[in-house]
Parts: structure tokens; sequence; C-alpha cells
């Protein structure tokens, strides 16, 4: 059986997402980094798309981070995602789909607004496992990039305070969500926490996220993490961190 691949940017939280995953199920894979922008033409070829993640397992091609996590869920049932009790899963799966469509579109664009003017905060990024001449090129091609970038994203003030305000309604639904036991849904870790944690790294920088970036972050980042870094949904997604991203399941070609 080969080993599965994953297709992925480092600096991505719903890569994050399946990276996660696949290292919480202690899943060995192969990962192949890719830049934004430049990534078009391979991921177009490969699956007709132009999103990553994509796993490539079994001989199978897997677009998206909620496939992605239902394939493993149904190849790798243990340690579980999802949880055992019907009504629980539905729940989780119902959280799972909410911060896919209502948080990681639009932190990823609040985001993006705040740092596309500091370029090699974000080459820094997006070229953690990038070779110095490719960390180059990018770099001088990156002020064309962040043009597509806010194209491709609708950076404009009027969407970005519609997104700042869909992130900070996302973090009211996690406060709102929370049990007893520190999870989403029921006494344990499941794919709703996952999902809420994966998306909001950005926002609440665990030191545990797997791609470390060297340059300092730009001051209207550090503003907007210190405004909201008391708020029990971002303490609750670095101890989600904490408890379980543990370490990685990738292994080298």
């Amino acid at each position: 059986m080969d080993t599965p691949v994953l297709w992925q940017f480092t600096f991505s939280h719903f890569n994050e997402k399946a990276r996660w995953a696949l290292d919480y199920k202690r899943i060995a894979h192969v990962r192949r980094s890719l830049l934004p922008g430049p990534h078009l033409p391979k991921v177009m070829a490969m699956t007709g798309q132009t999103s990553v993640p994509v796993l490539i397992m079994n001989r199978e091609t897997i677009l998206d981070s909620t496939r992605i996590i239902g394939r493993l869920e149904h190849t790798n049932p243990a340690p579980a995602l999802y949880p055992a009790d019907p009504e629980q899963r539905g729940r989780a799966l119902d959280l799972e789909e909410f911060f896919d469509e209502q948080l990681g579109p639009y932190d990823r664009q609040w985001f993006f607004d705040l740092t596309l003017d500091h370029p090699d905060y974000l080459v820094s990024g997006f070229c953690c496992e990038a070779s110095e001449k490719e960390r180059s090129e990018y770099r001088a091609g990156f002020p064309a990039l962040a043009q597509l970038f806010r194209q491709r994203l609708r950076i404009n003030p009027s969407e970005v305070e519609v997104a700042r305000k869909m992130t900070m309604a996302a973090l009211d639904r996690i406060e709102s969500e929370l049990q007893p036991s520190g999870y989403l849904v029921g006494n344990q870790f499941s794919v709703a926490d996952l999902t809420a944690a994966a998306l909001l790294a950005p926002l609440a920088d665990p030191p545990e996220f797997p791609y470390r970036i060297s340059v300092p972050a730009p001051k209207g980042v550090i503003e907007v993490r210190e405004s909201i870094a008391a708020r029990p949904a971002i303490r609750y997604v670095r101890e989600m961190y904490r408890r379980h991203r543990g370490r990685s399941a990738e292994v080298r070609e």
C-alpha cells in the first residue's frame, strides 16, 4: 500500500485541519508543500480544481478538509473524531459545517487584510519548506500575487468589516456551545473541536502550530490577537492545541 500524500500549503488553516487529522490518527503520510499562486497549474492538473488540501490515499484523490476527515474516519476509525452517539455525532458534524462555512472563509479574509501589505511575513509563512531560490523568487513576485489575493478574497473595507463581524460571531458561538467538559460536544475531543481550533489558529497563534513564521507579526495582527486573547474561545483554541495537537505523523520520502 502506498504512503498517503498530502498536498498542502504550510500556512493555511484549512490545510491545518486536514494535517491535524492525519497526525491525530497517527497516519504516516508524506507532505508536499506548494506555494499559493504558483500551485495553480499543479493542482488543476491533478484535480481539475484550484484548492488544497488534497490527499492521495489508496490511489484515491480526496479534495477538501471535511471530505478528507470523513475518509480517514472510514479507513482509520480510531482514535475517532466522530462521536459514537448518533445525536452527538450529528451535532459535531453540524458544528464542523458551521465553522467551515461561517468562520474559515471570514477569518482568512480578515487575516489577509492585516498581512498582505507585509510580504516578508507572509512569504516566511508560505515558504517554510521552500528552497532559498524558491523563497527569493516568490518574494520578488509577491506584489503581483498580493493583487490576485485581494481580488480572489474580496479584500476591501466593507467586506473585511463583514469578515471581522462573522469571526467574532463564531467566537460567540464557540463560547455558547462549550460544555463543562471543555469540549464542544460531549466529553471528548471531536471533529467539532479540531475544526474550530484549526480554523482559528491564525488568530489564536498556538505555539503547537507546526509551521512557525520567523518574521515578527505585523502590528495589526498583534493588536487583534491581543484584543481577543482573554476571550474564552481563544483560550479554548489554545487548550485544544495543547492537549491534542501532538507530534507529526509526516514521513520523509
